[in-house]
């Protein structure tokens, strides 16, 4: 299954948290931040999802990173 099939799945479920800025769901691919704070900025915002990622007890300082543009909006992907 293609990795935007499984982001877009995985988003329908509960998040694990939320943020000021993001909700925060558990994928089969990594950890995904989706920007829930209007309109998305014109590059991918890593350094506040780092930080918003702790208040959720998630330190994603270590994890690749990639971006994805769903239906849903914006999504930031961590994964190792």
């Amino acid at each position: 299954m293609p990795i935007r099939e499984l982001l877009e799945e995985a988003l329908s479920e509960p998040e694990i948290g939320t943020t000021q800025r993001f909700r925060w769901h558990a994928t089969p691919v990594g950890i995904a931040a989706l920007w829930s704070a209007g309109a998305a900025p014109s590059s991918p915002p890593y350094e506040d999802a780092l930080k918003e990622g702790l208040q959720v007890g998630l330190d994603l300082s270590r994890e690749e990173r990639e971006f994805h543009q769903l239906s849903s909006g914006l999504v930031l992907l961590f994964h190792s």
